[in-house]
């Protein structure tokens, strides 16, 4: 009977303290890649290609993400409000919406799939092949090399897609609002203009800088404790990409409450 009940808690209890352990090795393994931020030499080379493929090579898909969704959400915001005749507030839902959530959450986890995946095999694969150990031999600091200019590319990238989602969201609902929905296109544009607010584009750039070192971190952290070869790699991958993108949604809301608490 006392084994029964004891071996679920000390199970329990593993785990614990299995996971408290995971989450002192990321909490330190920022620290220090934070800390290289400030300590020359900076790799600007290594940053301005972790910058361009977070930013420039995420275009595509972040764009095409955003219209698609502030058009469905014009289109759903008009089938609900016209059971009340309030019609006249899908501009304002679409664009504080788009603005404050569906812009840096959707892109978010958009650039966790892509980037996430990418740093995470990359850096999983030098550790495994043993080049990161190489890295060290030569005298050169694998967390000054490869950590820290992807945290900061990835912090300083997606705000810049974040906003341009924001543009291209805004002007989805638009599209189909005129062309669809019947609305004048000075109205729309005017009950865009009058319900959006700095505050609601400014919680989602900073929503989106920390997502974006989420991503980073996550990535980097994943690949650069890998181990078992291919397999290994294979699922420090996609343990990136769900711990990336269950973190964006855990950190949306703990920012949402500090931002629009009442």
């Amino acid at each position: 009977m006392a084994a029964l009940i004891l071996d679920p808690l000390a199970a329990l209890g593993r785990l614990t303290l299995a996971g408290c352990r995971e989450v002192g090795g990321v909490a330190l393994f920022a620290l220090e890649a934070i800390s290289h931020l400030f300590r020359p030499p900076f790799y600007w080379r290594h940053f301005w290609r972790a910058f361009v493929q977070v930013g420039w090579f995420s275009l595509p898909v972040v764009a095409l993400t955003a219209v698609f969704t502030g058009m469905v959400l014009a289109l759903q915001s008009y089938t609900g409000f016209a059971r009340f005749n309030a019609q006249s507030a899908i501009a304002s839902v679409v664009v504080i919406s788009i603005t404050r959530e569906l812009g840096p959450v959707l892109a978010g986890l958009m650039v966790a799939g892509r980037i996430g995946a990418s740093f995470a095999a990359e850096i999983g694969t030098m550790r495994v092949t043993d080049q990161i150990d190489a890295l060290t031999t030569l005298s050169t600091n694998p967390m000054k090399y490869l950590v820290a200019p992807r945290l900061l590319a990835a912090t300083i990238a997606l705000p810049l897609l974040v906003l341009v989602a924001d543009i291209l969201g805004v002007m989805g609902g638009w599209l189909i609002g005129t062309y669809k929905l019947g609305f004048l296109s000075y109205a729309y544009l005017d009950a865009t203009f009058d319900y959006l607010q700095v505050q609601d584009v400014v919680s989602g750039l900073v929503k989106a800088a920390v997502f974006g070192f989420i991503i980073a971190l996550m990535g980097t952290w994943c690949g650069y404790t890998s181990k078992g070869g291919a397999q290994g790699v294979g699922r420090t991958t996609t343990t990136a990409v769900v711990a990336s993108s269950i973190l964006i949604l855990a950190l949306d809301y703990v920012l949402t409450e500090i931002f629009f608490a009442q």
